[in-house]
This record gives C-alpha cells, structure tokens and sequence, in this order.
C-alpha cells in the first residue's frame, strides 16, 4: 500500500507533462511540441522556410517554430501554416533572435476573449504571454 502512495504523485506527474506536451495535430506547426526541429514543419521543406526551423527548448515539451526577420516570414510558404489564427514575429526572452510565434494580440484575436483565446483555441495548457526580449516583444500563445 506505501508504495502505491508514493508511486501516485509520480504517475499523475506524468500524465500531467503529457498533458502539456500533446498537442492537436490538426493546429499550426508553430506551437507544437518537439525534441529536435527535425520534428517541426514535417509536410514542408525546411529551405523554403523564411528562416531556420527551430524546436524552441526555453518552452515545455519543446515549441517548433522558425526565425523570421517580419511577421511576412511567418505563414508565407505554402502548407507551413494549417490554421487562419496570424503569427508574429516576435525575440523570445533573452535569445536574441527573432522567431514565429501564434499570436493572441487583440488586434490579431478580434472577437476573441483574450484571457481565453489560446486555450480554446491553440491548446488548453497555453496561455496569451509577453515574448520576453525588450522593446519588441509581442503577446502570443505559449504553454
């Protein structure tokens, strides 16, 4: 019985990380959980990308998404994005690099309730945040 109750915690832990991670494939590329950015953008070839995929390892479970240098670099080849939701091109923390992000500024999301738009409709465990990286940062959905 000890054991079971110390294993508990442990399983629901897990279930918990899988959770967050598991994400719906049927969204955007961007955002979706990745170990290496070999798993990111599979349907498209990473050189027609606008920049260099990357499997963003600052963010939970791994967030894939590309550099960019305008929000134009995000969505512009064909098959990268499969949902209407814009992205940004936004610094994410202290990285100092560019990078596509979903995006949850009202501008973006009208009609949208912005305390709720990335859970409804990105992924229960995101939430709208500030990209981090100074003066150019942008509000965008991230877990």
């Amino acid at each position: 019985m000890r054991s079971s109750l110390v294993l508990l915690p442990l399983a629901l832990g897990v279930a918990l990380l899988a959770g967050i991670s598991c994400h719906d494939d049927s969204g955007d590329y961007a955002g979706q959980p990745c170990d290496v950015p070999d798993e990111c953008y599979p349907e498209v070839d990473p050189g027609a990308l606008r920049g260099n995929p990357i499997c963003l390892d600052r963010v939970e479970g791994g967030y894939c998404t590309h550099l960019c240098q305008t929000d134009a670099d995000c969505c512009a080849v064909e098959g990268e994005c499969r949902t209407d939701f814009p992205q940004v091109c936004a610094p994410f923390e202290s990285t100092g690099m560019m990078m596509c992000f979903l995006s949850c500024e009202a501008s973006d999301i009208d009609g949208y309730d912005p305390g709720s738009f990335c859970q409804e409709e990105v992924h229960p465990a995101f939430g709208c945040r500030s990209t981090g990286g100074g003066s150019n940062n942008r509000k965008v959905c991230l877990p």
